[in-house]
Protein backbone atom coordinates (compact mmCIF):
# COMPACT_ATOMS: atom_id res chain seq x y z
CA UNK A 1 0.00 0.00 0.00
CA UNK A 2 1.49 3.25 -1.03
CA UNK A 3 2.09 6.02 2.01
CA UNK A 4 1.03 9.56 0.31
CA UNK A 5 0.29 11.14 3.75
CA UNK A 6 3.49 13.07 3.47
CA UNK A 7 2.58 13.94 -0.01
CA UNK A 8 2.26 17.91 -1.11
CA UNK A 9 -1.51 18.19 -2.07
CA UNK A 10 -2.12 17.43 -5.63
CA UNK A 11 0.81 15.34 -6.14
CA UNK A 12 1.04 11.71 -6.30
CA UNK A 13 3.18 9.74 -3.72
CA UNK A 14 6.35 7.32 -4.37
CA UNK A 15 6.43 8.10 -7.91
CA UNK A 16 3.05 7.17 -8.96
CA UNK A 17 2.42 8.71 -12.34
CA UNK A 18 -0.55 11.53 -12.40
CA UNK A 19 -3.30 11.06 -14.23
CA UNK A 20 -4.51 13.72 -16.92
CA UNK A 21 -6.63 16.48 -15.62
CA UNK A 22 -10.21 16.28 -16.50
CA UNK A 23 -12.90 19.11 -17.10
CA UNK A 24 -16.06 18.87 -16.31
CA UNK A 25 -18.51 17.87 -19.20
CA UNK A 26 -21.07 20.27 -17.01
CA UNK A 27 -18.91 22.93 -15.72
CA UNK A 28 -17.18 23.58 -19.17
CA UNK A 29 -14.71 26.45 -19.75
CA UNK A 30 -17.87 28.60 -21.33
CA UNK A 31 -20.01 28.13 -17.77
CA UNK A 32 -17.24 28.95 -15.42
CA UNK A 33 -16.53 32.03 -17.88
CA UNK A 34 -20.39 32.91 -17.78
CA UNK A 35 -20.62 32.43 -13.85
CA UNK A 36 -17.65 34.20 -13.29
CA UNK A 37 -19.12 37.16 -15.30
CA UNK A 38 -22.07 36.96 -13.24
CA UNK A 39 -20.48 36.43 -10.12
CA UNK A 40 -18.46 40.35 -11.01
CA UNK A 41 -21.48 41.92 -12.50
CA UNK A 42 -24.30 40.81 -11.00
CA UNK A 43 -26.00 41.20 -14.80
CA UNK A 44 -27.35 38.48 -16.85
CA UNK A 45 -26.01 38.11 -20.50
CA UNK A 46 -27.42 39.45 -23.08
CA UNK A 47 -27.02 39.14 -27.04
CA UNK A 48 -28.55 38.29 -30.64
CA UNK A 49 -28.74 35.12 -32.54
CA UNK A 50 -30.38 31.67 -31.60
CA UNK A 51 -29.67 28.88 -29.82
CA UNK A 52 -26.29 27.74 -29.90
CA UNK A 53 -26.52 24.47 -28.39
CA UNK A 54 -26.50 21.70 -30.47
CA UNK A 55 -30.12 19.90 -31.39
CA UNK A 56 -31.74 17.73 -33.21
CA UNK A 57 -32.35 19.88 -36.86
CA UNK A 58 -32.88 18.70 -40.50
CA UNK A 59 -28.77 17.12 -40.94
CA UNK A 60 -30.38 14.16 -38.89
CA UNK A 61 -33.25 13.25 -41.58
CA UNK A 62 -31.67 12.11 -45.10
CA UNK A 63 -33.95 11.87 -48.19
CA UNK A 64 -34.36 8.59 -49.66
CA UNK A 65 -33.55 9.28 -53.71
CA UNK A 66 -35.33 7.10 -56.52
CA UNK A 67 -33.96 4.39 -58.31
CA UNK A 68 -35.82 1.09 -59.20
CA UNK A 69 -38.68 1.76 -56.84
CA UNK A 70 -39.41 5.40 -57.61
CA UNK A 71 -38.73 7.26 -61.01
CA UNK A 72 -36.50 10.29 -61.12
CA UNK A 73 -37.12 13.57 -62.83
CA UNK A 74 -34.67 14.70 -65.43
CA UNK A 75 -32.42 17.87 -64.03
CA UNK A 76 -32.86 21.09 -65.79
CA UNK A 77 -35.19 19.38 -68.68
CA UNK A 78 -38.46 18.38 -66.48
CA UNK A 79 -39.78 21.24 -64.58
CA UNK A 80 -40.03 21.13 -61.22
CA UNK A 81 -42.18 23.88 -59.20
CA UNK A 82 -41.95 25.87 -56.76
CA UNK A 83 -43.94 28.48 -56.41
CA UNK A 84 -46.40 29.01 -53.53
CA UNK A 85 -49.81 30.77 -52.46
CA UNK A 86 -50.10 32.00 -49.25
CA UNK A 87 -53.24 33.54 -47.95
CA UNK A 88 -56.11 32.31 -49.61
CA UNK A 89 -58.33 31.24 -46.90
CA UNK A 90 -59.94 35.13 -46.61
CA UNK A 91 -57.83 37.52 -48.48
CA UNK A 92 -58.83 39.03 -51.74
CA UNK A 93 -55.45 39.48 -52.86
CA UNK A 94 -52.84 36.61 -51.54
CA UNK A 95 -49.55 36.50 -52.10
CA UNK A 96 -48.21 34.38 -54.88
CA UNK A 97 -44.20 33.63 -54.08
CA UNK A 98 -41.79 31.92 -56.84
CA UNK A 99 -40.13 30.69 -54.16
CA UNK A 100 -41.22 29.06 -50.76
CA UNK A 101 -38.22 30.56 -49.39
CA UNK A 102 -39.26 34.14 -47.49
CA UNK A 103 -37.31 36.40 -45.34
CA UNK A 104 -38.63 36.46 -41.29
CA UNK A 105 -39.06 40.01 -39.93
CA UNK A 106 -36.37 42.13 -38.68
CA UNK A 107 -36.57 45.42 -37.29
CA UNK A 108 -35.59 48.77 -38.39
CA UNK A 109 -33.74 49.98 -34.98
CA UNK A 110 -32.04 46.27 -34.60
CA UNK A 111 -30.60 46.16 -38.43
CA UNK A 112 -29.91 49.84 -40.59
CA UNK A 113 -31.93 51.46 -42.93
CA UNK A 114 -29.01 50.05 -45.69
CA UNK A 115 -30.00 46.73 -44.31
CA UNK A 116 -33.56 46.72 -44.45
CA UNK A 117 -33.52 47.91 -48.09
CA UNK A 118 -30.99 45.12 -49.20
CA UNK A 119 -33.52 42.69 -48.00
CA UNK A 120 -36.24 44.45 -50.11
CA UNK A 121 -34.39 44.35 -52.77
CA UNK A 122 -33.00 40.43 -52.39
CA UNK A 123 -36.77 39.38 -51.88
CA UNK A 124 -37.69 41.63 -54.66
CA UNK A 125 -35.14 39.55 -57.35
CA UNK A 126 -36.09 36.23 -56.02
CA UNK A 127 -39.64 36.59 -56.49
CA UNK A 128 -40.60 36.36 -52.53
CA UNK A 129 -41.63 39.13 -49.62
CA UNK A 130 -40.09 39.85 -47.00
CA UNK A 131 -41.53 41.64 -43.48
CA UNK A 132 -41.20 44.13 -41.47
CA UNK A 133 -40.33 43.74 -37.74
CA UNK A 134 -41.02 45.51 -34.63
CA UNK A 135 -40.52 49.12 -35.07
CA UNK A 136 -42.73 49.77 -38.49
CA UNK A 137 -41.92 50.43 -41.69
CA UNK A 138 -39.61 52.87 -43.39
CA UNK A 139 -40.11 54.31 -46.76
CA UNK A 140 -37.11 52.06 -48.25
CA UNK A 141 -38.17 49.10 -46.83
CA UNK A 142 -41.70 49.67 -48.65
CA UNK A 143 -40.36 50.89 -52.08
CA UNK A 144 -37.99 48.33 -52.43
CA UNK A 145 -40.13 45.60 -50.99
CA UNK A 146 -42.98 43.97 -54.30
CA UNK A 147 -43.71 41.72 -51.16
CA UNK A 148 -44.08 43.45 -47.74
CA UNK A 149 -45.39 41.70 -44.84
CA UNK A 150 -46.05 44.04 -41.71
CA UNK A 151 -45.89 42.71 -38.05
CA UNK A 152 -48.01 43.48 -35.58
CA UNK A 153 -45.98 43.10 -32.48
CA UNK A 154 -47.48 43.76 -28.48
CA UNK A 155 -45.31 46.58 -28.16
CA UNK A 156 -47.12 48.48 -31.40
CA UNK A 157 -44.13 50.86 -31.75
CA UNK A 158 -44.53 52.61 -35.48
CA UNK A 159 -47.99 51.02 -36.14
CA UNK A 160 -50.46 52.93 -37.84
CA UNK A 161 -53.62 52.11 -39.84
CA UNK A 162 -51.83 54.23 -43.06
CA UNK A 163 -48.59 51.52 -43.01
CA UNK A 164 -51.33 49.04 -42.90
CA UNK A 165 -53.17 49.66 -45.53
CA UNK A 166 -49.38 49.42 -47.52
CA UNK A 167 -48.67 46.61 -46.49
CA UNK A 168 -49.59 42.98 -48.42
CA UNK A 169 -50.04 41.03 -45.62
CA UNK A 170 -50.04 41.62 -41.46
CA UNK A 171 -48.63 39.29 -39.52
CA UNK A 172 -49.43 39.21 -35.97
CA UNK A 173 -46.65 38.44 -33.50
CA UNK A 174 -47.67 36.27 -30.73
CA UNK A 175 -44.58 34.88 -29.69
CA UNK A 176 -40.94 33.83 -31.37
CA UNK A 177 -38.89 31.18 -31.63
CA UNK A 178 -35.40 32.30 -29.59
CA UNK A 179 -38.15 33.71 -27.22
CA UNK A 180 -41.62 32.24 -26.38
CA UNK A 181 -43.19 33.82 -23.77
CA UNK A 182 -40.93 36.62 -23.63
CA UNK A 183 -40.94 40.56 -24.79
CA UNK A 184 -38.59 42.42 -27.39
CA UNK A 185 -35.75 44.37 -26.35
CA UNK A 186 -33.92 46.90 -27.79
CA UNK A 187 -30.97 49.05 -26.28
CA UNK A 188 -30.73 52.50 -25.71
CA UNK A 189 -27.35 52.87 -27.83
CA UNK A 190 -29.24 51.92 -31.20
CA UNK A 191 -32.24 54.15 -30.41
CA UNK A 192 -31.20 56.82 -32.54
CA UNK A 193 -33.41 59.96 -33.98
CA UNK A 194 -35.03 58.15 -36.41
CA UNK A 195 -35.81 55.10 -34.18
CA UNK A 196 -36.98 57.25 -31.40
CA UNK A 197 -39.34 59.06 -33.68
CA UNK A 198 -40.36 56.08 -35.38
CA UNK A 199 -41.60 54.36 -32.06
CA UNK A 200 -42.50 57.15 -30.30
CA UNK A 201 -39.63 57.03 -27.58
CA UNK A 202 -36.83 58.74 -26.11
CA UNK A 203 -33.38 59.02 -27.56
CA UNK A 204 -31.00 56.29 -25.70
CA UNK A 205 -33.23 55.05 -23.83
CA UNK A 206 -33.41 51.15 -23.71
CA UNK A 207 -36.96 49.63 -24.95
CA UNK A 208 -38.49 46.79 -23.38
CA UNK A 209 -41.41 45.33 -25.27
CA UNK A 210 -44.50 43.61 -23.83
CA UNK A 211 -44.49 39.68 -23.76
CA UNK A 212 -48.45 39.92 -24.57
CA UNK A 213 -50.23 42.14 -26.58
CA UNK A 214 -52.59 44.56 -24.55
CA UNK A 215 -55.82 44.06 -26.56
CA UNK A 216 -56.62 40.18 -26.11
CA UNK A 217 -56.45 37.46 -23.51
CA UNK A 218 -57.05 34.54 -25.65
CA UNK A 219 -57.98 32.71 -29.45
CA UNK A 220 -62.04 34.31 -28.79
CA UNK A 221 -60.20 37.98 -28.09
CA UNK A 222 -57.58 37.62 -31.24
CA UNK A 223 -60.51 36.49 -33.33
CA UNK A 224 -62.01 39.98 -32.68
CA UNK A 225 -58.61 41.87 -33.34
CA UNK A 226 -58.12 39.61 -36.55
CA UNK A 227 -61.56 41.36 -37.85
CA UNK A 228 -60.52 44.58 -36.90
CA UNK A 229 -57.36 44.04 -38.37
CA UNK A 230 -59.54 43.16 -41.96
CA UNK A 231 -61.44 45.75 -41.80
CA UNK A 232 -58.84 48.11 -41.74
CA UNK A 233 -57.01 46.44 -44.57
CA UNK A 234 -60.54 46.23 -46.57
CA UNK A 235 -60.42 41.89 -47.05
CA UNK A 236 -57.95 42.85 -49.00
CA UNK A 237 -55.19 41.53 -47.72
CA UNK A 238 -53.61 38.15 -46.06
CA UNK A 239 -53.49 37.70 -42.06
CA UNK A 240 -50.40 35.50 -40.70
CA UNK A 241 -50.18 34.72 -36.91
CA UNK A 242 -46.36 34.06 -35.81
CA UNK A 243 -45.92 31.54 -32.68
CA UNK A 244 -42.72 30.52 -31.08
CA UNK A 245 -42.49 27.11 -30.97
CA UNK A 246 -43.73 25.70 -27.44
CA UNK A 247 -47.09 24.07 -27.82
CA UNK A 248 -47.31 23.41 -31.50
CA UNK A 249 -50.47 21.51 -31.83
CA UNK A 250 -52.87 24.03 -30.00
CA UNK A 251 -50.94 26.72 -30.90
CA UNK A 252 -51.96 26.39 -34.29
CA UNK A 253 -55.35 25.33 -33.88
CA UNK A 254 -56.01 28.26 -32.07
CA UNK A 255 -54.22 30.51 -34.25
CA UNK A 256 -56.84 28.79 -37.14
CA UNK A 257 -59.63 28.80 -34.80
CA UNK A 258 -58.75 32.78 -34.81
CA UNK A 259 -59.17 32.85 -38.40
CA UNK A 260 -55.51 32.85 -39.70
CA UNK A 261 -55.32 32.53 -43.25
CA UNK A 262 -51.42 31.52 -42.41
CA UNK A 263 -49.23 30.48 -39.24
CA UNK A 264 -45.66 31.01 -39.56
CA UNK A 265 -43.97 28.81 -36.67
CA UNK A 266 -40.66 29.79 -35.38
CA UNK A 267 -38.19 27.32 -33.56
CA UNK A 268 -35.71 27.80 -30.67
CA UNK A 269 -33.36 27.97 -33.45
CA UNK A 270 -34.33 31.13 -34.81
CA UNK A 271 -32.59 34.38 -33.99
CA UNK A 272 -33.33 37.53 -32.26
CA UNK A 273 -31.81 40.85 -31.95
CA UNK A 274 -31.21 41.25 -27.88
CA UNK A 275 -32.90 38.82 -25.15
CA UNK A 276 -31.59 36.92 -22.17
CA UNK A 277 -29.08 34.22 -23.22
CA UNK A 278 -30.79 31.77 -20.79
CA UNK A 279 -33.79 32.71 -21.91
CA UNK A 280 -32.51 31.96 -25.69
CA UNK A 281 -30.66 28.60 -24.80
CA UNK A 282 -33.32 26.76 -22.35
CA UNK A 283 -37.10 28.32 -23.95
CA UNK A 284 -38.83 26.42 -26.65
CA UNK A 285 -38.36 23.86 -28.55
CA UNK A 286 -36.52 22.64 -32.00
CA UNK A 287 -38.41 23.29 -35.31
CA UNK A 288 -37.54 19.47 -36.08
CA UNK A 289 -39.72 18.74 -33.13
CA UNK A 290 -42.17 21.00 -33.67
CA UNK A 291 -43.66 20.88 -37.64
CA UNK A 292 -45.34 17.11 -37.65
CA UNK A 293 -47.59 18.37 -34.54
CA UNK A 294 -48.45 21.46 -35.93
CA UNK A 295 -49.07 19.76 -39.40
CA UNK A 296 -51.43 17.26 -37.64
CA UNK A 297 -53.32 20.29 -35.84
CA UNK A 298 -54.00 21.55 -39.41
CA UNK A 299 -54.92 17.49 -40.41
CA UNK A 300 -57.16 17.42 -37.93
CA UNK A 301 -59.05 20.62 -37.98
CA UNK A 302 -59.34 19.88 -42.22
CA UNK A 303 -57.08 23.15 -43.21
CA UNK A 304 -53.56 21.57 -44.02
CA UNK A 305 -52.51 23.21 -47.47
CA UNK A 306 -55.49 25.70 -47.06
CA UNK A 307 -53.90 27.17 -44.26
CA UNK A 308 -50.24 27.78 -45.09
CA UNK A 309 -47.78 26.27 -42.00
CA UNK A 310 -44.58 28.73 -42.65
CA UNK A 311 -41.46 27.41 -40.41
CA UNK A 312 -38.41 28.78 -39.50
CA UNK A 313 -35.60 28.27 -37.08
CA UNK A 314 -32.49 27.28 -38.15
CA UNK A 315 -33.11 27.38 -41.99
CA UNK A 316 -29.77 27.35 -43.66
CA UNK A 317 -29.75 25.59 -47.22
CA UNK A 318 -32.10 24.35 -49.81
CA UNK A 319 -32.06 21.12 -47.91
CA UNK A 320 -33.56 22.12 -44.91
CA UNK A 321 -36.50 24.12 -47.24
CA UNK A 322 -37.02 20.43 -48.86
CA UNK A 323 -36.99 18.74 -45.43
CA UNK A 324 -39.72 21.39 -43.79
CA UNK A 325 -41.50 20.81 -46.60
CA UNK A 326 -41.57 17.04 -46.88
CA UNK A 327 -42.93 17.18 -43.42
CA UNK A 328 -45.68 19.12 -43.91
CA UNK A 329 -44.79 22.72 -44.60
CA UNK A 330 -45.89 24.95 -47.27
CA UNK A 331 -42.80 27.34 -47.08
CA UNK A 332 -39.85 28.81 -44.61
CA UNK A 333 -38.43 32.01 -43.74
CA UNK A 334 -34.68 33.10 -43.08
CA UNK A 335 -33.44 35.79 -40.82
CA UNK A 336 -29.76 34.89 -39.41
CA UNK A 337 -29.08 33.35 -42.91
CA UNK A 338 -30.12 36.06 -45.04
CA UNK A 339 -27.87 38.76 -42.70
CA UNK A 340 -25.09 36.22 -43.41
CA UNK A 341 -25.87 36.64 -46.98
CA UNK A 342 -25.69 39.96 -47.42
CA UNK A 343 -22.52 40.34 -45.26
CA UNK A 344 -22.84 39.58 -41.07
CA UNK A 345 -20.05 37.86 -39.28
CA UNK A 346 -17.93 38.28 -42.57
CA UNK A 347 -14.13 37.56 -41.95
CA UNK A 348 -13.44 40.66 -44.63
CA UNK A 349 -14.04 42.28 -40.93
CA UNK A 350 -12.30 39.86 -38.20
CA UNK A 351 -9.61 42.46 -36.90
CA UNK A 352 -12.36 44.62 -35.92
CA UNK A 353 -14.48 42.03 -34.50
CA UNK A 354 -11.39 40.78 -32.46
CA UNK A 355 -11.11 44.36 -30.95
CA UNK A 356 -14.76 43.55 -30.03
CA UNK A 357 -14.07 40.78 -27.93
CA UNK A 358 -14.94 38.12 -30.54
CA UNK A 359 -13.96 36.93 -33.88
CA UNK A 360 -15.89 36.80 -37.16
CA UNK A 361 -18.64 33.45 -37.10
CA UNK A 362 -19.36 34.21 -33.23
CA UNK A 363 -20.29 37.76 -33.23
CA UNK A 364 -23.79 38.16 -31.43
CA UNK A 365 -23.46 41.18 -29.72
CA UNK A 366 -26.30 42.64 -32.09
CA UNK A 367 -27.63 45.01 -29.38
CA UNK A 368 -24.23 46.99 -28.67
CA UNK A 369 -24.82 48.52 -32.11
CA UNK A 370 -21.49 48.33 -33.08
CA UNK A 371 -21.38 45.87 -35.92
CA UNK A 372 -18.43 46.20 -38.05
CA UNK A 373 -20.33 45.05 -40.99
CA UNK A 374 -22.92 48.13 -40.73
CA UNK A 375 -26.00 45.61 -40.54
CA UNK A 376 -27.11 45.51 -37.09
CA UNK A 377 -26.25 49.18 -36.14
CA UNK A 378 -27.60 52.60 -36.12
CA UNK A 379 -24.16 54.10 -36.63
CA UNK A 380 -24.72 56.37 -38.92
CA UNK A 381 -20.74 55.79 -40.74
CA UNK A 382 -20.72 52.01 -39.66
CA UNK A 383 -23.86 51.64 -41.58
CA UNK A 384 -22.87 53.17 -44.82
CA UNK A 385 -20.44 50.23 -45.29
CA UNK A 386 -23.28 48.45 -46.31
CA UNK A 387 -24.07 48.85 -49.90
CA UNK A 388 -27.65 47.92 -50.11
CA UNK A 389 -27.79 47.15 -53.73
CA UNK A 390 -24.73 44.92 -54.09
CA UNK A 391 -25.58 43.27 -50.08
CA UNK A 392 -29.10 42.66 -52.33
CA UNK A 393 -27.66 40.73 -54.70
CA UNK A 394 -25.51 38.66 -52.10
CA UNK A 395 -29.10 37.71 -50.70
CA UNK A 396 -30.67 36.92 -54.17
CA UNK A 397 -27.82 35.36 -55.59
CA UNK A 398 -28.17 32.93 -52.29
CA UNK A 399 -32.09 32.54 -52.31
CA UNK A 400 -31.88 31.27 -55.87
CA UNK A 401 -29.10 28.60 -55.06
CA UNK A 402 -31.44 27.31 -52.20
CA UNK A 403 -34.38 27.45 -54.54
CA UNK A 404 -31.83 25.39 -57.10
CA UNK A 405 -30.99 23.09 -54.42
CA UNK A 406 -34.73 22.34 -52.78
CA UNK A 407 -35.64 21.59 -57.05
CA UNK A 408 -32.62 19.06 -57.23
CA UNK A 409 -33.38 17.56 -54.19
CA UNK A 410 -37.47 16.99 -55.04
CA UNK A 411 -36.51 15.69 -58.52
CA UNK A 412 -34.01 13.16 -57.06
CA UNK A 413 -36.77 11.80 -55.37
CA UNK A 414 -39.31 11.96 -58.37
CA UNK A 415 -41.14 15.44 -57.66
CA UNK A 416 -42.64 17.69 -60.21
CA UNK A 417 -43.82 19.91 -57.46
CA UNK A 418 -41.49 20.78 -54.32
CA UNK A 419 -44.60 20.72 -52.57
CA UNK A 420 -44.88 16.85 -53.64
CA UNK A 421 -42.49 15.72 -51.04
CA UNK A 422 -43.73 13.81 -48.47
CA UNK A 423 -42.92 12.01 -45.00
CA UNK A 424 -42.78 9.21 -47.13
CA UNK A 425 -39.31 10.43 -48.67
CA UNK A 426 -37.56 10.82 -45.48
CA UNK A 427 -35.30 8.61 -42.98
CA UNK A 428 -33.92 10.08 -39.80
CA UNK A 429 -30.57 9.21 -38.39
CA UNK A 430 -31.43 8.77 -34.32
CA UNK A 431 -33.98 7.93 -32.26
CA UNK A 432 -34.59 11.46 -31.28
CA UNK A 433 -34.64 12.78 -34.42
CA UNK A 434 -36.78 10.09 -35.78
CA UNK A 435 -39.98 10.63 -32.89
CA UNK A 436 -39.43 14.10 -33.16
CA UNK A 437 -39.96 14.09 -37.15
CA UNK A 438 -42.32 11.05 -37.11
CA UNK A 439 -40.58 8.86 -40.10
CA UNK A 440 -38.58 5.71 -39.96
CA UNK A 441 -34.95 5.41 -38.52
CA UNK A 442 -32.83 4.48 -41.28
CA UNK A 443 -32.99 1.02 -42.22
CA UNK A 444 -35.67 0.28 -40.40
CA UNK A 445 -39.31 0.49 -40.65
CA UNK A 446 -39.47 2.02 -36.90
CA UNK A 447 -41.03 5.52 -35.83
CA UNK A 448 -40.30 5.92 -31.84
CA UNK A 449 -43.75 5.85 -30.29
CA UNK A 450 -45.69 5.18 -33.35
CA UNK A 451 -44.87 1.49 -34.28
CA UNK A 452 -43.39 -1.58 -32.50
Amino acid sequence: MNDQSNAPRGEPGNGAPRTTPVKSAIFDDYTLSEIRRAAATGLYDIRGGGAKRALPHFDDLLFLGASVSRYPLEGYREACGTDVTIGARHAETPLHLKTPITIAGMSFGSLSAQAKEALGRGANAAGTSTTTGDGGMTPEEREHSNLLVYQLLPSRYGMNPDDLRKADAIEVVVGQGAKPGGGGMLLGQKIGARVAEMRTLPEGIDQRSACRHPDWTGPDDLEIKIGELREITGWRVPIYIKVGASRPYYDVALAVKAGADAVVLDGMQGGTAATQTVFIEHVGIPILAAIRPAVQALKDLGMHRQVQLIVSGGIRNGADVAKALALGADAVSIGTAALVALGDNDPRWEDEYRRLGTTAGAYDDWHEGADPAGITTQDPALAARLDPVAAGRRLANYLAVMTLELQTIARACGKSHVHNLEPEDLVALTVESAAMAGVPLAGTDWIPGRTG
